[in-house]
């Protein structure tokens, strides 16, 4: 089996903005790009992660961004997993390269989420959910999440507060992410007095509607090699993916069982375990997913995925060093849902080739990124990077 690396990234501004979609995924595709050769002397296919064609009304979009690449006569395809798009993306861009299939691919994911408004995207969100028994009922995204939400506050000691002090953490970590969409800090206080979304989550609980672009570029050892010096690669070293059930009703909502299969089984290809994991990029669309999929990941024991504020010394027994979502996560940084799965893995680049600036964590050789798609347990896709010399 050929290796997989990631040899460039790049993402687009994140917020509210003018631009469509095509142009924010252009300014992924330049920073990505930059000091590299013309994208069609090098990428020889194109997967790109959209969650809706309800926001623009477009379809087509592998063919787009090809073309919008310069690319002419390559394979180009859209995929969807909902908020898992990003990461179906990057994990069919790897599976290629590991396969021979190509030598280099480029894995990208976008979403112009604004163009509807807020009722636009909550329509585009709510087809991820089970058609006879949710959609009908109304519910929406917030509503469901807090469905989980409660039930955790039920089954363990956790409060709202702790959910809150996840928020705080990440728009933290945010302040010290020149990506990010909200780059300042929040107090404990702004989090708690913040008005309800769906009660127990509260407003800086909930991820914002944001437009935003990334790219990743995927490449075999030989073209790292040639176009890349030995730190600016980063090895794919395991993929998982897992597909449980749509509907919230039929599961567990304390455990993303899922996830757990992703992340093991992403662990078992990459020959490591939780425990060697030094930073993570985890679903956060809201507070409570932080928490869940820590303990889902076995970062965490269960009922203590809270903990992920707290310095690793302070953490309860069995939690591991992790530390995780130093970019802000899809809370702070922001969840432009496309682009969000590949937004995980160009923190992890940064982190592991020592490009993440004040929110660097030393020594920082192993990450894991979890990638949802649907209500928590409905497709999550895991992967496992690890820089050049620890790949070697």
């Amino acid at each position: 089996m050929t290796r997989a690396n990631l040899i460039a990234v790049g993402a687009s501004p994140l917020g509210e903005t003018n631009l469509p979609g095509r142009d924010l995924f252009s300014k992924a595709l330049a920073e990505a790009f930059e000091g590299l050769p013309d994208p069609a002397d090098v990428v020889e296919g194109l997967y790109v992660g959209a969650q809706s064609e309800r926001y623009e009304n477009q379809i087509m979009q592998g063919t787009l961004m090809a073309e919008w690449a310069g690319l002419r006569n390559v394979p180009a395809e859209r995929v969807e997993a909902c908020a898992a798009a990003g990461a179906l993306a990057l994990k069919n861009a790897v599976r290629d390269v590991r396969a021979g299939v190509h030598d280099a691919v480029l894995a990208c994911g976008v979403e112009k989420m604004t163009a509807g408004g807020t009722e636009g995207a909550t329509n585009a969100l709510g087809a991820a959910f089970e058609r006879a028994l949710e959609q009908r009922s109304g519910i929406t995204a917030p509503a469901t999440y807090a469905l989980l939400a409660r039930r955790y506050l039920h089954e363990t000691d956790a409060t709202e507060r702790d959910f809150g002090r996840i928020a705080v953490k990440n728009h933290r970590n945010a302040a010290a992410n020149p990506r990010a969409m909200f780059q300042q800090a929040v107090d404990i206080e702004t989090v708690m007095d913040a008005p309800a979304v769906a009660p127990p989550l509260k407003l800086y609980d909930c991820a914002p509607v944001t437009d935003g672009a990334a790219a990743v570029v995927v490449a075999n050892d030989e073209v790292a090699a040639e176009l890349r010096s030995r730190p600016d690669t980063v090895h794919v070293a395991g993929v998982g993916s897992a597909a449980n059930n749509l509907a919230v009703a039929e599961r567990d909502l304390t455990f993303v069982e899922g996830a757990n299969v992703a992340a093991s089984t992403a662990y078992g290809d990459a020959g490591v375990d939780a425990a060697d994991i030094d930073v993570a990029e985890v679903h956060d669309a809201f507070t409570v997913c932080e928490a869940l999929l820590a303990e889902a990941a076995e970062f965490a024991p269960e009922g203590r995925g809270i903990e992920t504020v707290e310095d690793p010394t302070d953490r309860s027994a069995g939690w591991t060093d992790v530390r995780i979502n130093t970019s802000g996560g899809l809370k702070a940084r922001g969840h432009p849902i496309g682009a969000t799965g590949l937004l995980q893995a160009v923190e992890a680049y940064e982190q592991l080739t020592g490009r993440a600036g004040d929110r660097q964590v030393a020594d920082a050789d192993t990450a894991l990124l979890i990638n949802e798609g649907g209500v928590a347990d409905a497709h999550t896709v895991a992967h496992v990077l690890t820089a050049t010399d620890r790949g070697a």
